[in-house]
């Protein structure tokens, strides 16, 4: 199951996808040249074969010099697995599009930022035929904005900062200087910003600060993006019920079956799985009826 956390460490690219480029030339000084167009792209990097790839973010960016793809990554802690995935999708996507593929990592770990900062290199020793060099993006490099006057020079990356650094006794002065900044802005962005802030947070206690920091501001309960928020947390947790009640039976989940199940969002459909993984023989009998219909 995907966390909030991992999903709104890449998904403030795509709110502000100019973001990355003022990372890139800021944080990591990249002299990246500046873009004439930015769009987002599918994440399915699937083939015709059946085996499911799918990167977190996709951004196309083009300038003058040249036309990138940027494959965005939330990483939450070392995966030995991305590093055969991650050099499958740089080669998938250049031979799609034939564009320059860029690798980039976010991560609120400093030490899953230094495992991920490794290049990845395929051959015989000494002699690299494939060599992938990500760029990480982390607590060691990603600033930590507690100044309001910085933070509503550019709100996303303090959005970024606080998601990023928002833990522990220094978060307070993150979140307060980032709430001072969304009143600076229209409601509707102010909202959406909330809300993501809000998702990113992993810190209990941080997350209490900023919804008393919030709970003042009608936008933040009622915007659209807030409540589609709170829709996906119900559909995360009726679908880890389903998962775990058939689990605590001894029922073998295949991956095709957990697969549908987290992919759902549909709260009716979901908490019928409920109900029907309390008496299910086998997985596959969540998605028929007492009388054998699908549904």
């Amino acid at each position: 199951m995907v966390s909030s956390s991992h999903e709104a460490m890449h998904r403030i690219f795509q709110k502000d996808t100019a973001l990355l480029i003022r990372s890139l030339q800021r944080l990591l000084h990249v002299p990246f040249p500046e873009p004439r167009d930015i769009m987002t792209l599918d994440v399915d990097l699937t083939e015709i074969e059946p085996v499911e790839r799918r990167c977190d973010t996709l951004l196309r960016v083009d300038t003058d010099d040249g036309n990138y793809l940027f494959v965005i990554e939330s990483q939450g802690k070392k995966d030995e697995a991305k590093r055969g995935s991650w050099p499958y999708y740089l080669s998938y996507l250049y031979e799609k599009y034939h564009c320059e593929p860029v690798l980039i990592v976010v991560t609120q770990s400093a030490a899953t930022a230094r495992w991920a900062a490794k290049p990845i290199q395929f051959g015989l020793p000494g002699w690299s035929s494939l060599t992938v060099r990500p760029m990480v993006l982390g607590p060691d490099n990603v600033p930590v904005i507690t100044d309001r006057h910085e933070a509503e020079r550019d709100v996303p990356l303090a959005v970024f900062s606080a998601i990023t650094h928002g833990r522990g006794p220094g978060a307070a002065a993150i979140l307060g200087a980032l709430a001072a900044a969304l009143e600076t802005i229209d409601r509707e962005a102010a909202g959406m910003f909330a809300q993501l802030t809000r998702s990113g947070l992993v810190d209990p206690r941080a997350k209490e600060i900023w919804e008393e920091l919030m709970t003042a501001t009608k936008y933040f309960f009622d915007h659209p993006f807030a409540v589609k928020e709170r829709e996906e947390g119900r559909a995360q947790g009726l679908a880890e019920a389903v998962l775990n009640i058939l689990s605590s039976r001894g029922i073998d989940v295949p991956p095709s079956v957990r697969a549908r199940v987290t992919a759902c969002t549909d709260l009716d459909q979901l908490a019928v799985w409920v109900e029907r993984a309390v008496h299910a023989a086998g997985a596959d009998d969540l998605f028929h009826d007492g009388e054998g219909r699908e549904g």
